[in-house]
């Protein structure tokens, strides 16, 4: 087939079939070269292929140009082959196409299939993958190799061995990475017929099975229904394009009436454009320099142009242009772009596949759970010997069967009884023993790097729990909810209360008067009486009023604060371990009781470096072994310890730090979709309240006393929380205090400006009066308060008697002062 150039050019084309087998593409490509002497190859379907031609075409230095890419991971390629040219992008595009497929949808593991051989072991294409899905969170599961289909001498048989194997695989995600043409076709209607193409399966085709779509024969795209393809992406809409698909159809038909299938498929177009650029490159170099190699390569390399597969430039032996593809879905005959529309899933499934080997009734989803928990009341397993079957009982089960109800699926499943440990349940969830563990499983850092935790719907904690000592006697309980600074300033200011209402009364009240004795007794009668609202006394000062309402406030305020306090010392059980801590037992070498089978023995003994520790396997031992003395402190779980208490809530209390853990939850395989399902119907059941409801059906309504720690006990109230109130009080106090005292002091001053007296003679009278009072208080004698005091005022020959305020008791007498004759 000729091709005209332009000019005096023209190119002679030669198409040979190299069939299905990739070492034929080294005898036809020595024909090619010897035989037809051709200057240029274009052509293969299959790296494999181009690898070969190149081989064979490098001693004659004839560029080969494949329509496939090589991996971008080995820098070595055109050293190792100088004059192969590829017509295609890097693979690493590709690959993150992949990666962000499986990202999308949540998937954690996948089943890579490839076809082996040299080149593909070369090309770095697997560990790329496995790159990029570990960036996503996702990992490979299994990696199925498949010989080259060639060397296949029963293809059928072979495939459908291979593809049973993957039936017992937990991963339904399979991603078809690399794979000739022949044996994708196998592979997928082996995998139809065994039921891999099914529900909650999925399937991953990468370009190079995907860009030959458009010619694949109808019965085999039946049995890639619901699958996912990567195919190369090129504009259909340019006028280029549109005239060269008019012209392809005309010629098409005229060669092959019979045919319907005529669609243009990526390597049709990368074909037409490798011939444009050989075409081009001999148009520039003139018909005399065609015949060197070097210069023919060189000119190809240089081609810059839009072709119908998009632009075609080139870097380093590839195409610079950057690779965009399109999601496709198998769906019926053809195929549907993924944009807005929704995706059919293998068998109908109207969910996005799991990508998980889902339970059947024929393969339930084995759950282990513990067999033998100290605690029944979590999990119990019961044996019916009549119809040897076993009941599975408790808050765990509970909860499991309520996320089943949740789930938006049917899970079928299985439970088995567990005899070992929790780490070693955990363990054959790992090795896969089980699929799952329900019970009382406590999160721990360890455990979740093997299995994947759901949502914890118990908190988890561990703590020392230790007998109470004997009640102290609560004789002087009455003191205890005032600390000993606020009982000193609440007597101080009931005090200094009472001097300043007895001040500012016993001058105008009569109440307030009388002897000396009587007066104290009124006045504290009177502010002790106030504490109880019971005094009866009245009030004539106004000044004293106001003291008197701030003081009934500040006593309302006492009251009821002494008052809830001590209801809550008397209400609340003082319970004093009778152990005081970690220390005394580190300190003693006692011996601490815990939990066997869990892994707290091995917590208290690597991590708080307990020496003496004694496991216990079940919970009514633990009172006996209180009680025997073979333990002096036992260290519980926090959802075991509120069990525990709510039995012996007077007789062991909690003390000592808490350590704090993940919680309890159920375990699955590592990255089991499942996992996440569980998790989320367990955030269900906590919102809606559900879980809430079983707990409290299990273990009862919240007891406040089941929590009480004995080391946190009723805070007693001091002065801090009361100076701002007794500040306030003392204050107001001391204002109408000064206000009545400069009041009788001004009206003393008034009296004797009307009289005339000496002001000097007055002030010495304070200090005699004092006196009186301090020998009234010290002395113990009987002196009436009527008792006049006498002074000399003079003011001519006049004799005037002044007397105090009448609740002063005390009378000021001024005689008047003769003058001596010596003084006339």
């Amino acid at each position: 087939m000729c091709y005209n150039v332009g000019g005096n050019h023209r190119l002679n084309i030669y198409f040979k079939n190299i069939s299905k087998d990739p070492v034929q593409a080294i005898s036809t490509a020595k024909e090619l070269i010897g035989g037809n002497r051709v200057q240029v190859i274009v052509g293969t379907r299959t790296w494999e292929e181009a690898a070969l031609a190149s081989d064979v075409g490098k001693p004659a230095q004839v560029p080969v140009l494949t329509l496939v890419a090589a991996s971008s991971t080995q820098p070595s390629t055109q050293n190792r082959w100088p004059f192969l040219v590829e017509m295609a992008t890097d693979s690493q595009e590709q690959i993150n196409c992949i990666a962000a497929i499986v990202n999308s949808y949540h998937w954690r593991k996948v089943i890579v299939i490839h076809e082996d051989s040299s080149y593909f072991a070369d090309s770095g294409l697997l560990p790329m993958l496995s790159e990029a899905l570990q960036n996503v969170g996702a990992a490979i599961e299994y990696d199925l190799i498949l010989p080259p289909f060639s060397s296949l001498s029963d293809p059928e048989g072979f495939v459908r061995r291979e593809a049973a194997e993957l039936l017992r695989k937990q991963s339904r995600v399979f991603i078809v990475l690399q794979s000739s043409l022949p044996l994708a076709t196998h592979l997928l209607r082996e995998a139809k017929q065994i039921g891999l193409m099914g529900r909650d399966s999925v399937w991953i085709l990468t370009d190079s099975i995907s860009d030959f779509l458009d010619s694949f024969n109808p019965n085999l795209v039946s049995s890639a229904q619901g699958a996912i393809g990567i195919k190369s992406y090129y504009s259909e809409n340019n006028r280029h394009f549109l005239d060269f698909k008019d012209q392809f159809r005309k010629n098409f038909r005229l060669e092959y009436p019979d045919e319907d299938n005529w669609g243009l498929g990526i390597h049709a177009l990368k074909a037409y454009d490798s011939i444009t650029a050989i075409a081009e490159a001999v148009k520039e170099l003139g018909g005399n320099n065609t015949s060197n190699p070097k210069l023919l390569l060189n000119e190809i390399l240089s081609s810059n142009f839009t072709g119908l597969s998009g632009e075609i430039r080139f870097h380093s032996g590839k195409l610079k242009q950057k690779s965009i593809f399109k999601i496709i879905n198998i769906v019926g005959r053809s195929y549907k772009e993924l944009g807005f529309c929704l995706v059919n899933w293998p068998g109908e499934l109207d969910r996005v596949p799991k990508g998980w080997a889902m339970p059947t009734d024929v393969a339930p989803l084995r759950i282990g759970v513990p067999g033998n928990n100290s605690f029944p009341v979590f999990v119990k397993v019961k044996h019916v010997q009549k119809t040897n079957e076993k009941i599975y009982d408790g808050f765990c089960i509970d909860i499991f069967e309520e996320v089943i109800k949740v789930l938006g699926y049917p899970l079928h499943y299985e439970f088995v009884p567990f005899k070992g440990s929790y780490s070693d349940l955990v363990e054959n969830v790992a090795n896969k023993s089980f699929d799952a563990a329900v019970g009382d499983i406590t999160i721990l850092a360890d455990r979740s790097r093997t299995v994947e935790f759901t949502q914890p719907f118990m908190e988890s904690g561990l703590s020392m729990l230790a007998p109470v000592k004997t009640e102290p006697q609560m004789e002087w309980i009455f003191t205890k909810p005032f600390t000993r600074n606020m009982w000193t300033v609440t007597l101080a200011i009931l005090f200094y209360t009472m001097f300043v209402i007895w001040f500012m009364e016993h001058q105008s009240n009569p109440e307030f008067q009388g002897p000396r004795r009587d007066q104290l007794a009124n006045a504290m009668w009177f502010t002790y009486s106030s504490l109880f609202f019971a005094h009866g006394e009245e009030i004539k000062s106004n000044y004293t009023k106001v003291v008197v309402v701030v003081w009934l406030f500040v006593v309302l305020v006492l009251i009821s604060s002494y008052e809830a306090n001590l209801a809550s010392m008397l209400t609340v059980p003082r319970l004093e371990a009778s152990v005081t801590g970690l220390d005394w037992i580190m300190k003693t070498n006692a011996t601490v009781g815990c939990d066997g089978g869990s892994f707290v023995e091995d917590y208290l003994r690597n991590v708080i470096k307990l020496p003496n520790i004694k496991t216990i396997s079940s919970h009514d031992r633990y009172s006996e072994e209180f009680k025997s003395g073979n333990i002096s402190a036992a260290y519980l779980e926090l959802p075991y310890q509120n069990v525990f208490l709510k039995d012996h809530c007077n007789e062991y209390t909690v003390t000592g730090p808490t350590y704090s853990f993940g919680g309890l939850g159920f375990a699955f395989q590592k990255n089991s979709p499942i996992a996440r399902d569980v998790s989320d119907a367990l955030l269900t059941l906590m919102e809606d309240g559900k879980l809430s409801r079983l707990k409290e059906k299990w273990f009862g309504p919240p007891d406040s006393r089941s929590n009480y720690d004995a080391n946190s006990e009723i805070e007693r109230l001091s002065f801090r929380s009361f100076w701002g109130l007794y500040l306030v009080s003392a204050a107001i106090s001391t204002l109408c205090f000064l206000i009545s005292a400069l009041r009788l002091l001004k009206k003393k001053l008034k009296v004797c400006e009307e009289h005339a007296c000496d002001v000097a003679q007055i002030v010495e009278g304070v200090p005699n009066t004092m006196n009186r009072l301090e020998q009234y208080f010290h002395g113990g004698r009987q002196k009436s308060l009527r008792r006049r005091s006498t002074f000399n005022l003079s003011k001519g020959a006049e004799t005037i008697e002044l007397g105090s305020p009448p609740g002063a008791s005390q009378i000021f007498r001024a005689s008047s002062l003769q003058k001596s004759p010596r003084d006339n």
